[in-house]
């Protein structure tokens, strides 16, 4: 079983000595003039998320402080 699996190692091409697998271009570059979208989302959309996701964190450290009783209502 291990003897096929060092076969298998030594038959799989390493990527520095293989030439499919070439790094020095530019593929994983960058695009230049790209539209400044984060994740697909208009910058519109990328407030309304960061607004409620804000909302949501006071939300819940207030719980938080009633719970433990740092603050009170009354």
């Amino acid at each position: 079983m291990f003897d096929n699996l060092r076969e298998q190692a030594n038959a799989t091409p390493v990527p520095d000595e293989d030439p499919k697998f070439d790094t020095s271009s530019n593929a994983g570059a960058k695009r230049k003039g790209s539209s400044g979208h984060f994740l697909g989302m208009t910058p519109e959309q990328r407030f309304f998320v960061t607004f409620i996701l804000m909302i949501m964190v006071i939300i819940l450290g207030m719980m938080c402080l009633l719970v433990t009783g740092r603050i009170s209502l009354f």
